[in-house]
């Protein structure tokens, strides 16, 4: 078991095919008994790359950072060996301590770490439970007054759980932090450093990720102890079966065309990525009116009905799920034919996430990606780092390598943006008996029914300028012409874009296996 010291060591890659045998079973991996029984009732026989680099390291007690492409069996890569670790060093815990603590960014994949962690103790005496927030706190409190060698938790639930004196982390073995450049980026920073305040200096910690950005990596080596390196890809190397494609379109485009991408039959089982939270439900909204029914996977949602949305959509029953990035790392369902980014996201490595929910234990994949021109950097950004080039569907337009600005938001009530038309701050307005300035349509209601209610208010001020009367006329009348040519423009441009420009590409079958449940191998 590794002991921290005052320095940070290099990691020290180690390279499968010069350093360790091929293994190509589970049975060569010198896992116990009980372990490998559970394998074999779970049909699984043939460890992946990463499974089959990381578990030997593991078991025989090194630190380790592990790099390795969404879908290729993290979980089970170091949730196994340390399994066996606590199987072969029994002991007694005190009240409410745990031996394991596995950290997770969400939800629903600490539900599903700790759901894959028991199948795989099944024939054990070791016991496992999960805790994270949106959920009432009695239930979790009552199971960890119970034995549990293993603790599966979102850092915020964890930290409410040690100040309340649920739980005692003094006794921890093993500190396992899954997804671990999100884990350790700047949101989750301070979380964890208190929580390894918390935990014995003398312990095995293993993190595990799809992409390990150099920033990040610094931060992680402050956690090990001379650790082994397992690197299955490159970093931030996308799935090879997954097929990437881009459609340049508008923001106002885009729900059309995300009604018409997803009416294809080929699209058998489908994420749409948005942005925002608020994004998503209006996605769910306007595939609604289109007569495709989804639900929406997000933070504001309850744990209820975030489990509900994730179980139909796990079990075939919806077709569509619309998800922020909560939904973009670790969770494993099969049979998803397409990853859709209804909105390109600001971080490239995001986009890394998103599409491996596709193209999951060797099938193959398509990944859409929808492409205005404000997200032409963030475009640019992904193929840099992927260093693949998304093959463009339909006209590319011109860049010339700057990203527009965004239209400036209304941020205040009509008429309160910038002069129009040379007129200067303060000309066209009107104040009313209060000293607030009237704008446009609203404020001429205004005096029009003040004038009506004290005409002697009009008769006092004969010379009063009333110039603002005639410019809210004008533009009533000026707006609607505006809105219709704007349409017309954009009618033609959707016009222009039929055929290939639309979903003709979508016109085959990507070879993803449709299953109603889990999958046959080791998350």
């Amino acid at each position: 078991m590794a002991c921290r010291g005052a320095s940070v060591h290099h990691v020290r890659p180690t390279s499968f095919g010069s350093e360790r045998p091929d293994l190509t079973k589970f049975t060569d991996l010198g896992l116990a008994e009980p372990l490998l029984k559970a394998l074999a009732a779970e049909g699984y026989e043939t460890p992946t790359p990463i499974q089959a680099q990381a578990i030997p390291s593991i078991r025989d007690g090194r630190d380790l950072l592990g790099a390795a492409q969404t879908g290729t069996g993290k979980t089970a890569a170091f949730s196994l060996p340390m399994l066996h670790r606590l199987l072969n060093q029994p002991r007694r815990m005190q009240p409410r301590s745990v031996r394991a603590l596995i950290l997770s960014p969400t939800r629903e994949l600490s539900a599903q770490i700790e759901a894959s962690i028991r199948n795989y103790a099944q024939f054990t005496s070791l016991k496992s439970t999960v805790i994270f927030g949106g959920v009432p706190v009695g239930k979790q409190i009552r199971a960890l007054g119970q034995h549990v060698d293993i603790l599966v938790a979102t850092p915020g639930r964890l930290l409410d759980l040690v100040d309340q004196r649920a739980v005692s982390l003094r006794e921890i073995e093993f500190l396992v932090l899954d997804e671990a450049d999100q884990m350790l980026d700047l949101g989750f920073i301070h979380a964890l450093r208190k929580i390894a305040t918390l935990i014995p200096k003398q312990r095995q910690t293993l993190l595990f990720s799809a992409t390990m950005p150099k920033a990040i990596r610094e931060i992680a080596q402050a956690y090990l102890t001379d650790p082994v390196e397992v690197a299955v890809a490159p970093v931030a190397t996308t799935a090879e079966k997954i097929e990437q494609r881009v459609i340049f379109t508008e923001q106002g485009q885009k729900p059309a065309l995300l009604a018409k991408t997803l009416s294809v039959p080929e699209m058998e089982r489908a994420i749409v990525f948005t942005r925002t939270k608020h994004g998503a439900d209006k996605v769910v909204r306007q595939l609604e009116q289109a007569g495709i029914k989804s639900a929406a996977i997000h933070g504001n949602k309850s744990q209820g009905q975030r489990e509900r949305a994730l179980g139909a959509f796990r079990d075939g029953e919806l077709r569509i799920l619309v998800a922020t990035d909560i939904a973009a790392r670790g969770i494993d369902v099969d049979g998803i034919s397409h990853v859709v980014n209804f909105d390109l996201p600001n971080v490239p490595e995001t986009y890394v996430h998103r599409i491996g929910r596709t193209a999951r234990a060797g099938a193959s994949g398509l990944a859409i990606a929808f492409c205005t021109p404000e997200e032409r950097g963030d475009l640019a950004a992904i193929e840099k780092l992927t260093k693949i080039a998304l093959t463009p569907v339909g006209d590319v337009p011109y860049w010339d390598g700057r990203t527009p600005k965004k239209p400036p938001q209304n941020r205040g009530g009509r008429g309160q943006g910038r002069p129009q038309n040379g007129q200067q701050p303060g000309q066209g307005q009107r104040r009313d008996g209060r000293g607030a300035p009237s704008h446009g349509r609203g404020g001429q209601r205004q005096e029009q029914g003040e004038r009506q209610a004290q005409p002697h208010r009009e008769q006092s001020r004969p010379n009063q300028p009333r110039q603002h009367q005639a410019r809210p006329e004008q533009q009533r009348h000026e707006r609607p012409a505006q809105r219709q040519d704007g349409g017309g423009a954009r009618k033609d441009a959707v016009s222009g874009k039929e055929g290939l420009g639309g979903v003709a590409f979508l016109q085959q079958r990507t070879g993803q296996r449709r299953t109603g449940g889990g999958g046959r191998r080791p998350n």
